[in-house]
Formats: structure tokens, C-alpha cells, sequence
């Protein structure tokens, strides 16, 4: 006999807990730490993580968690300093990055110029993305 859907619950798969995906995003921030800054092969590794992580968004292979039904009232706040953000910064790229004008990019080239600043970045990067995916 079969059981009322309402009464089963849904068991996460092996590799979607975080025993299994802290340590793969902390493997793959390393791997990641460990190219040059700005290399062919560190933009490679880049846009083909993020392109698994795409994937795995859109594919349903991944739980997702609820969402909040709307923002707080503190939300709206984020809105002006990432704007801002996201104008400069394009307007610096659109211009050419220069001395008098860097982007940001070219601003934090120093700060993550050692692997293990650069594997750190790219671990906060690869969880949020995690956290965006699993929406």
C-alpha cells in the first residue's frame, strides 16, 4: 500500500550535505588559489566552476530552500551601495582600466596576489554562489 504524499519526507542526496560540499567548495578554492591571478587558465577554471554551478541551478538535480516571501525593510539599504558599485566599476571597464581610473579588479590585484588570499576570496565566492544555487 502506498503511503500519503503529505506523510513521506523527502531524504537529501550524499552530496548535497554539508559534509560533502564544504569540503569540495574548501578543494576547489584551493585549486583555484593556486592559479595566477588573471591567467588563461585561471579564467578557464573560473567560468568552468561557475558553469557547473550554473548547471546545477538550473537543473532541478538540486534541492532547493524556501524563500523568503519578500525583503526586509533593511534590504532596500544594499540597493544603493551596489549600484554604486556596478556603475563604477563598469564605467572604469568601459573606459579602459588605467592608473587614474582602476576597477576594482585591478584595486585588489595586490591584496590577492598570494594564493592563500586569493584561495579565500575564492572560497567565499564559490559559497555564495552554493547558497544562490540552492534557491
Amino acid at each position: 500500500m502506498e503511503q500519503p504524499s503529505e506523510l513521506t519526507a523527502e531524504v537529501p542526496r550524499a552530496w548535497d550535505r554539508p559534509v560533502v560540499s564544504i569540503p569540495v567548495i574548501a578543494v576547489l578554492s584551493l585549486v583555484g588559489g593556486q592559479l595566477p591571478s588573471f591567467s588563461t587558465a585561471a579564467n578557464l577554471y573560473t567560468i568552468g566552476t561557475g558553469g557547473a554551478l550554473i548547471w546545477f541551478g538550473l537543473s532541478h538535480r538540486v534541492p532547493r530552500r524556501p524563500t523568503p516571501c519578500r525583503l526586509g525593510d533593511g534590504a532596500v539599504w544594499w540597493i544603493v551601495p551596489v549600484a554604486m558599485f556596478t556603475v563604477v566599476e563598469g564605467a572604469t571597464f568601459a573606459m579602459g582600466s588605467t592608473d587614474d581610473f582602476p576597477t576594482f579588479s585591478k584595486l585588489a590585484d595586490p591584496v590577492l596576489d598570494g594564493p592563500v588570499a586569493r584561495s579565500a576570496a575564492y572560497c567565499g565566492w564559490l559559497a555564495a554562489f552554493w547558497v544562490l544555487v540552492r534557491r
